[in-house]
């Protein structure tokens, strides 16, 4: 598929889902060849003509100003991270094919050595650092013991979305795995729109749409989520059930790379438990996920 095949399904997608009722728009009855909204309703909202957004909603952004866009997610009830993932479709459909941006897509992503120490140091929470692909770059101790099975027989660089849809493992590690599923692949399509050139990511999808007919069909919903802070459950083979809060952080010092600390309440069952996975480590001798960069100059003399 195309960027602007990807820009064609959203755009419908979202347009499905609203009903003339939740648009505010008079519905005087009459059978809809489909679900949803017209297209000419959904132009009307906007603020645009029926061609216009025809010609969008085929996927030709040329031209598609910033007012435009806002009056489409206006008109879709888009919610921010939708929004924004609107914006990166357009903005891809109207970049068209650029050989520079072929080239850096998909380059292996590092944290730098003074990023590793930082992580190291935050000793008694979790800490996990990916990459929009959800690969994972980097961890502390914790970290790594907490999502222990993910790592299990992991090809690297271990992966959350191949992790839960590939690995028996996830459909006991995660509590509520086909939530986990759902938002795995939601973070996977925003990250699409805004690497559509990521040969890794693309190799990546298409292993999982091979292999596995939930992941194929959610992709094809094209819903788009931003997770920067919740709740995970999860059942750890050595501690038990674990919820656990987490927020989600850029490194602005490594760019296109998240950080997700892990924590729990003090005195609930789940601080203890992490307790007891900590003094788990320091007898097991845990080694944190490490960049190769970091390595290397570990063992620099």
């Amino acid at each position: 598929m195309t960027i602007h095949d990807d820009l064609s399904e959203f755009l419908t997608s979202r347009r499905a889902k609203l009903s003339p009722e939740q648009a505010g728009i008079p519905d005087f009855g009459g059978r809809r060849r489909v679900p949803g909204l017209r297209r000419e309703e959904v132009a009307m909202v906007a603020g645009v003509s029926s061609e216009y957004y025809k010609r969008l909603e085929r996927g030709n952004a040329a031209g598609v100003s910033d007012a435009v866009i806002d009056g489409v997610s206006r008109a879709l009830q888009l919610d921010e991270a939708e929004h924004a993932h609107l914006c990166d479709l357009v903005r891809a459909a109207n970049a068209g094919i650029n050989p520079q941006r072929r080239r850096n897509a998909g380059r292996t992503q590092q944290v730098s050595a003074s990023t590793q120490q930082t992580i190291d140091a935050m000793s008694t929470v979790p800490v996990f650092v990916q990459n929009g692909r959800l690969d994972a770059v980097a961890t502390n101790r914790l970290g790594h013991a907490l999502f222990s099975e993910m790592f299990v027989d992991a090809r690297p660089p271990a992966n959350a979305a191949r992790f839960v849809f590939l690995d028996v493992r996830a459909q006991t590690f995660y509590q509520d795995w086909e939530g986990n599923a759902r938002q795995i692949v939601a973070i996977l399509r925003a990250e699409a729109g805004r690497s559509p050139y990521d040969r890794k990511l693309s190799d990546l999808v298409g292993e999982l749409s091979t292999q596995s007919d939930l992941f194929r069909r959610l992709w094809g919903s094209h819903d788009v989520k931003e997770h920067r802070t919740g709740t995970k459950d999860i059942h750890h083979p050595v501690v038990g059930d674990l919820s656990l809060t987490f927020q989600q952080m850029d490194l602005s010092s490594d760019r296109g790379l998240t950080m997700l600390v892990f924590s729990a309440e003090p005195g609930s069952r789940s601080y203890d438990g992490l307790q007891l996975l900590y003094s788990w480590c320091a007898t097991h001798r845990v080694a944190p996920v490490e960049s190769a960069s970091v390595r290397n100059q570990v063992d620099r003399p």
